[in-house]
């Protein structure tokens, strides 16, 4: 009797697939008799449903036959080019039927997703040839191909011929500061300046905030127009860095978080105070649809250098740490913090959590972290952005620092 509604649920759900992509297709190519419809799709869902209780030779042969009539509706309307769309999605309907005799659940998902890939046709089209320059799509695949080609033959290991770096994390920040230039221009083509910036830097200090800062640092230069929007999203990144920071610290070692709550506190409201002004400031800047946005998405250039940067700093705090030893855990932590105050405030939570670390010590190394990477923030503010944005900047990160240590020296740190 199981065997039998599983059965029972598997023909519905085939049923069911061809109806819903049969209608699409039906609303879709209209009064055209040519064009397969909703019966058409019913029937090509049930008999390969059929197909499936025969077994994999009737299901080939069933797939070959409506590949044949794939190819014969094409040469028979080719002079039209009308495309093949319909006769693709029939045969992907005779996949899904058999399908839906393994898994209903499945295949029925599948076929909404092929029902909405074809119902949005005309805003992809529209998307492609009015939305996308050339500029943009040729970026599209530079960014595809390093992260689909070049990231994964990279190893994933320290290299001794590299000093001990990690090639693969090196391209993976350059890639990270592509992504958030290119999703702050796509942003800021779709909502504005203001708002776009601000959401694309709170993102972007998920992954890096100093990637973030120089990448709004960059669009601050080329756009002076936009450096109210830019410094907010730079500082809305920071802010994302204090609460991943305490988010860490609660994680690996909550007894120390006591510990670091006044500083993080202190410099969570700095952060929201003053991201709040420059995006009020904003409001009066340039709106998207306006002003003309930059032609290049991303700069892969910018981003090679960057990642360069952090090689460079990843070298000179593993040169610290190997010469100072266990005497030098606050130095090292001082200099692995110019790269990723994450990673170095984690490992000092986690020697704290194993008793090799006492709280004082660990949360001083914290702080030191924190203090290097706002200082690594302001020299990638300098490089990349005009003057007035660094300076900007370099106030507010300074203005953190302060407020971090003297949070911690109350507290009896």
């Amino acid at each position: 009797m199981a065997f039998a509604l599983e059965h029972l649920a598997g023909w519905g759900a085939a049923l069911g697939v061809g109806l819903l992509i049969g209608l699409e297709r039906q609303r879709d190519d209209g009064a055209d008799e040519a064009q397969p419809g909703m019966r058409s799709f019913a029937l090509a869902a049930l008999a390969g449903a059929l197909a499936q209780t025969f077994g994999e030779a009737a299901l080939a042969a069933a797939a070959l036959a409506v590949g044949a009539l794939v190819v014969a509706g094409y040469l028979r309307a080719r002079g039209d080019d009308p495309g093949i769309t319909s006769e693709l999605a029939l045969l992907v309907t005779l996949l899904l039927g058999a399908l839906s005799m393994r898994d209903p659940a499945l295949g029925a998902a599948l076929a909404v997703l092929v029902a909405g890939l074809l119902a949005i046709k005309a805003r992809l089209h529209g998307f492609v040839r009015h939305a996308l320059s050339a500029d943009e799509l040729n970026h599209l695949l530079l960014l595809a191909a390093a992260v689909l080609i070049v990231l994964p033959l990279l190893p994933d290991r320290p290299l001794r011929w590299l000093s001990g770096l990690n090639p693969h994390l090196l391209w993976l920040l350059a890639v990270l500061m592509m992504v958030i230039e290119g999703g702050a221009h796509v942003a800021l083509r779709l909502f504005g300046a203001g708002r776009a910036l601000l959401l694309a830097g709170l993102l972007g200090g998920v992954v890096s905030s100093m990637a973030t800062v120089a990448a709004m640092g960059r669009r601050a230069r080329a756009e002076p127009q936009r450096l109210d929007a830019c410094t907010a999203a730079a500082l809305a990144s920071s802010a994302t860095t204090v609460v991943g920071l305490g988010s860490l610290v609660a994680i690996v070692s909550p007894s120390l978080l006591p510990r670091l709550a006044a500083s993080l506190g202190a410099c969570a409201l700095l952060l929201l105070g003053t991201t709040a002004w420059y995006a009020w400031r904003a409001r009066g800047g340039p709106a998207g649809d306006t002003v003309q946005v930059a032609r290049q998405p991303f700069s892969a250039r910018n981003a090679l250098l960057f990642a360069a940067l952090v090689g460079a700093m990843l070298l000179l705090a593993d040169l610290a740490r190997s010469h100072l030893g266990d005497r030098g855990v606050l130095a090292a932590a001082v200099l692995a913090g110019f790269a990723d105050a994450h990673a170095t405030s984690t490992s000092a939570a986690q020697l704290h959590a194993q008793h090799l670390l006492d709280g004082a010590t660990a949360a001083r190394a914290i702080a030191g972290a924190f203090s290097s990477n706002a200082l690594s923030k302001v020299v990638a503010a300098f490089i990349t952005g005009s003057a007035r944005y660094a300076w900007r900047n370099a106030a507010a990160q300074a203005a953190l620092v302060a407020a971090f240590w003297a949070a911690l020296a109350l507290g009896g740190a």
